[in-house]
């Protein structure tokens, strides 16, 4: 590898870890506004609470669209957009044979992902694990822990009739190998169902789009996944998104 590449992956590699302490760093502003929020109701300032709850999770207004789960740099130049449901098979089979590559693609500053939770599974076979799951994963990122919360999910995730991830406290469970979601914060929101109304929303927008499958994936806006005639492998997902840095470059 040569000097000048060395020092450019060395660059992104620095330019991913800024932004990660920067996402940390709003995280624990939103806690700290949390506990503000509830402060202030004690005193009755109910104007200010409500300006604080409207923020929480990044999530937009109440009635508006679902804001995605983002991880990587808003400066990349490549955007990987999944639509996904944790019971599904064909998403746990998806994110396990690329989650390697997209990891790495996204330490170089390359690719920013933006997960799209939907709960289609509970519609067609009955339960709330689809539900639940995704509402325990914008939890974990709440604790700035989902990308390791989503992966354990995905290697955990039961046969897709059975609704294992119905249960709270299994979701809360498997969380216990990862220290950041070690929190009462994180157990309350997985057991109060914090964001159930954003998984509502980023469902509904999902089933009024044009896609009517998971997991969908696109890059940059173009669907990429699922074409029998040019399959998506990792090696092809690397290759374009190098093309896309290079346009940029």
């Amino acid at each position: 590898m040569s000097q000048k590449n060395r020092e450019g992956k060395s660059t992104a590699r620095e330019r991913l870890l800024e932004d990660r302490r920067r996402e940390k760093a709003a995280e624990r502003r939103l806690r700290v506004a949390k506990v503000l929020g509830v402060a202030l109701a004690v005193l009755g300032v109910a104007a200010v609470v409500g300006y604080i709850a409207a923020g929480q999770g990044g999530n937009g207004d109440a009635d508006g669209p679902a804001d995605p789960i983002a991880v990587g740099s808003a400066r990349a130049p490549a955007t990987l957009s999944i639509y996904e449901d944790f019971r599904c098979p064909a998403c746990a089979q998806f994110e396990i044979s690329f989650r390697d590559t997209i990891g790495e693609l996204t330490e170089e500053g390359k690719l920013r992902t933006e997960y799209h939770l939907v709960t289609i599974i509970d519609g067609n076979l009955g339960g709330d694990g689809s539900q639940f799951a995704a509402n325990a994963a914008a939890c974990a990122r709440d604790e700035g822990a989902f990308t390791e919360y989503h992966d354990v999910l995905y290697d955990n995730q039961p046969p897709e009739s059975a609704d294992a991830f119905g249960d709270k406290d299994r979701l809360i469970d498997l969380a216990a190998g990862i220290e950041e979601l070690d929190t009462e914060s994180f157990r309350s929101c997985v057991r109060d169902g914090t964001h159930d109304d954003w998984v509502e929303r980023s469902n509904n927008a999902f089933r009024q789009s044009s896609y009517q499958a998971t997991p969908t994936v696109l890059l940059n806006g173009e669907n990429i996944y699922g074409d029998p005639s040019d399959p998506l492998t990792p090696q092809r997902l690397r290759e374009r998104v190098d093309e896309l840095a290079g346009e940029e470059g």
